[in-house]
Formats: structure tokens, C-alpha cells, sequence
């Protein structure tokens, strides 16, 4: 089964999948959420990429921290996105850390695009695919 990350955000959740061999990830797309939607659509996204042939098998979500690994503002409020996952899916739900995860998605997508509007567009899950791959990385077989 394919491992699917998630980049929390306040507006925008980029999502990321990985391949039926959990080696690789790519970006699959980009959420506009609110804070009294964004569950809900989080959920109906994993149940859709779930009903897919190859499945889905766990959810990984980035953590957001300082380089210290200290919280930052935002590490709490995506604990409790995290919490609120796990209640409510049967597949397990962890965390990876985030740091720089934007920074590096952010170089990636301007080797290809000039246009700083089309690679914002992208950015969210470009984030999500570079906390998938740290994460498929430290755990491969």
C-alpha cells in the first residue's frame, strides 16, 4: 500500500503519495481549506486516493519545528489536526519533521519554473512530497 503525506497549513494542505513500492513520492495536490472545512476535506481526499487500486496504507504529516527543534506557532495547532486524524481514520497517522521542507520544494519547483505565481500554485504539495521522501527514506526497507 502507498504511504500519503500531508503539509498543514492554515489555507492550504499539500498532499503527496507515494508510489506502490513506498520509494518514491510526488506532489498530487493542494487543498484550499478553512479552519472549519479542512478535516472534512482532508478526509474525503484520503478516502479517495484510499479507494484507488494500489490504496493507502498510512498518512504521514509534517510537524512543523524550529531548526532547534523547538515549537513553533503552528506545531500545536497541527497536533491537534494529527489527533483529530488518528480518531477518526483506521490506518495509522505519524509525524515527520518539517524543517526547511518548503525552502527545499521552493528550490526544486524553480528549476522548472520561472514564474514564481505558477510555482506558488505548487508549492503546498511540492512540501508534502519532500516530507514523504525524507520519511519513506528513514524507514526503506
Amino acid at each position: 500500500m502507498r504511504a500519503l503525506a500531508l503539509d498543514v497549513g492554515r489555507r492550504r494542505i499539500g498532499i503527496a503519495i507515494s508510489d506502490l513500492t513506498r520509494t518514491l513520492a510526488r506532489p498530487h495536490s493542494t487543498l484550499q481549506v478553512q479552519a472549519n472545512n479542512a478535516l472534512d476535506r482532508v478526509l474525503r481526499a484520503i478516502a479517495e486516493l484510499a479507494a484507488e487500486e494500489d490504496g493507502v496504507g498510512e498518512v504521514v504529516v509534517g510537524l512543523p519545528t524550529r531548526l532547534n527543534g523547538d515549537a513553533t506557532d503552528q506545531t500545536a495547532e497541527v497536533s491537534r489536526f494529527v489527533d483529530a486524524l488518528r480518531r477518526r481514520l483506521a490506518i495509522p497517522v505519524v509525524t515527520e519533521g518539517e524543517r526547511l521542507s518548503s525552502v527545499e520544494a521552493e528550490s526544486r519547483l524553480a528549476v522548472h519554473e520561472r514564474d514564481w505565481r505558477k510555482r506558488k500554485a505548487q508549492l503546498d504539495a511540492a512540501a508534502a512530497a519532500v516530507i514523504l521522501q525524507d520519511y519513506l527514506d528513514r524507514h526503506s526497507r
